[in-house]
């Protein structure tokens, strides 16, 4: 019987559809070894670790070295474990991703929608923050903080991450923005809405996918960043990379391997927890505009 012209072609099991299986298997496995290993490490005690095979599962597996990184493994001459740096981090990190996103935003619609004379100048300054390398704003940065009195605290983290963040989360606004048609705008003005009330009422609304982009991008961004952490924190206000990094440095009589790996994946649980969860509206974010313009 001869098949019908718009049935879809069959899908049989070909040595090419073989080889692209077996290639995906090796990228998987060669990105996820590391983390098998960390959490394997995590859940074995020292004396395992040292009869056993990096490779190797866990024979007892136990969460006392995760006790032990998160409130009383040494970080330098405090052992106190990284709940104290964990907590600085969510202070920081929240407040963060909400001001630097709600801004950007902000930028965003008046770039796209609200021209003025100068607005492409200033957006291309914006951008060039972007590109510009971290460590050129140090010193200057830092100059600023103390002019301002929030020197080595966490509400200092707070400023030098909405500023760092400003300008990518303009750029991704401003181009999702870009696809919003103007006549929307222009019909809330002849109906008499106001620059806010369009803003927050039809704007925002319509900002779902580039909001899920925006926030998972500064979160991950703002945790995982060690080189504001250290130059601009106090010894109250380290964040969570500081204190991995102390932990890992800190010399002892015996090096705990299994800690080390604990306080690791402590250190990168949340963002590991924000792309398990949000990955998908992720790339569908970025698929609606995030990066058109």
């Amino acid at each position: 019987m001869t098949p019908s012209p718009t049935s879809p072609p069959a899908r049989g099991f070909s040595a090419q559809r073989a080889i692209l299986l077996l290639a995906l298997l090796l990228f998987a496995a060669f990105f996820l070894g590391p983390l098998y290993v960390m959490v394997s490490t995590s859940l074995k005690s020292m004396d395992e670790v040292r009869n056993g095979t990096l490779l190797s599962l866990p024979l007892s597996p136990s969460f006392a070295a995760w006790s032990k990184a998160w409130s009383s493994a040494c970080t330098g001459t405090d052992c106190g474990g990284l709940r104290p740096f964990f907590m600085n981090s969510v202070l920081m990190v929240v407040p963060a991703v909400l001001v630097s996103t709600a801004l950007g935003a902000l930028n965003g619609y008046v770039l796209t929608k609200w021209r003025f004379r100068g607005s492409e100048l200033l957006f291309a300054l914006l951008l060039f923050g972007v590109f510009m390398p971290m460590q050129v704003v140090l010193l200057p940065m830092s100059q600023v903080l103390g002019t301002l009195g929030i020197a080595s605290s966490v509400w200092g983290l707070i400023l030098v991450h909405v500023l760092a963040g400003l300008p990518s989360t303009t750029l991704f606004f401003r181009n999702y923005y870009a696809g919003l048609p103007d006549e929307l705008i222009k019909a809330a003005t002849l109906d008499g809405a106001s620059f806010w009330q369009i803003f927050l009422r039809i704007v925002v609304p319509l900002s779902t996918p580039i909001l899920v982009v925006t926030l998972i991008w500064q979160f991950t961004a703002i945790w995982n960043d060690f080189l504001y952490g250290v130059v601009f924190s106090g010894a109250d206000s380290k964040p969570i990379t500081v204190g991995l990094n102390n932990l890992a440095n800190t010399s002892s009589s015996v090096k705990e391997y299994n800690v080390d790996m604990a306080a690791a994946l402590i250190a990168a649980a949340p963002t590991l927890i924000v792309y398990i969860v949000a990955g998908k509206y992720f790339v569908r974010g970025l698929t609606a505009g995030a990066v058109k313009g």
